[in-house]
C-alpha cells in the first residue's frame, strides 16, 4: 500500500468479527484500523479521521448509538452500522441518528465492500471536522465535550451544550427558530420560541464577556441565532 489509500476504522468487539473484517478490508486495498470498545473507537476517530467508520452496537462499554450521537457533535465521517439486531426499528434508530447505512450479520465481503465504496463517493470533503473549536476566549473540545473561556472550563447543562454545538456546527450562519428546536428538542411537543431566549441568556451570561452586549450569541430579530464569527 502506498499510504494515500482510505482509511477504514472498526469499532467491533467480537475478534473473530474482527479478523473476518481485517482480511476483507486489507483485501480490498483500504487501510485498517480497529477498536474493541466505543471509547478507544472514538479516541481513533479523534486521532486518525478515518474514511469511513464500521461500528457494531452491541459494544462493551456503550451502545453503538450512543457513539453515533458523540460523533455526530463533530463529525459527519461516513458511518457504517454493522450488527445483528435486524429489526426494522433498530435500522431506523441507527438510520435517525446519523448513521449512513446498515448491514445485518452475517453479511458477505462482496456486499461490504460495495457499501464501503458507496460511502465513500458520497462522503463530503468536509466531513472529518476538527473536534477543535476556538473563536476568541473560547476553545470547544467536541469530541471531549469540553468548553474553556479563558482557559477555564464552564459547565453547561446537557440543553444548554446541544444548544451552543448546534450554533457552532452552523457558525457563521443565521439559524432559524425552528430549526433549534427541531435539532435541539427534537421536535418536543410543548417546545416554544422562549425555550430559546431562556438558554441563550443563560449560554450568554456563562460564555460572553458582557452578556447585555454579546460579541458573539447574536440574536436576528424575528428569524433565530446566530455564532458570529471574528471579522
Amino acid at each position: 500500500m502506498t499510504g494515500s489509500e482510505p482509511l477504514i476504522l472498526l469499532v467491533e468487539d467480537e475478534p473473530q468479527m474482527r479478523r473476518f473484517l481485517r482480511v476483507a478490508l486489507e483485501g480490498g486495498g483500504y487501510r485498517y484500523l480497529e477498536a474493541p470498545t466505543g471509547q478507544e473507537g472514538l479516541n481513533l476517530a479523534v486521532q486518525h479521521r478515518p474514511d469511513v467508520i464500521l461500528l457494531d452496537l452491541g459494544l462493551p462499554d456503550m451502545d453503538g448509538l450512543d457513539l453515533m450521537i458523540r460523533l455526530r457533535e463533530w463529525s459527519r465521517i461516513p458511518v457504517i452500522v454493522i450488527s445483528a439486531r435486524g429489526q426494522e426499528s433498530d435500522k431506523v434508530g441507527a438510520l435517525d441518528v446519523g448513521a449512513d447505512d446498515y448491514l445485518t450479520k452475517p453479511f458477505g465481503t462482496s456486499e461490504l465492500l460495495a457499501r464501503v465504496r458507496v460511502a465513500l463517493r458520497h462522503a463530503d470533503p468536509q466531513s472529518a471536522a476538527d473536534p477543535i473549536f476556538v473563536l476568541g476566549r473560547w476553545r470547544v473540545d467536541l469530541a471531549k465535550r469540553l468548553v474553556l473561556v479563558d482557559d477555564q472550563e464552564v459547565h453547561l447543562t446537557p440543553l444548554e451544550y446541544k444548544l451552543f454545538t448546534t450554533l457552532i456546527r452552523h457558525a457563521g450562519k443565521v439559524v432559524t427558530q425552528h430549526q433549534l428546536l427541531k435539532e435541539v428538542w427534537g421536535g418536543v411537543a410543548g417546545a416554544q420560541p422562549l425555550y430559546l431566549r431562556v438558554y441563550m441568556a443563560q449560554l450568554r451570561h456563562k460564555l460572553e464577556e458582557e452578556p447585555s452586549r454579546p460579541r458573539h450569541l447574536q440574536t436576528e430579530p424575528g428569524v433565530g441565532y446566530r455564532l458570529k464569527l471574528d471579522d
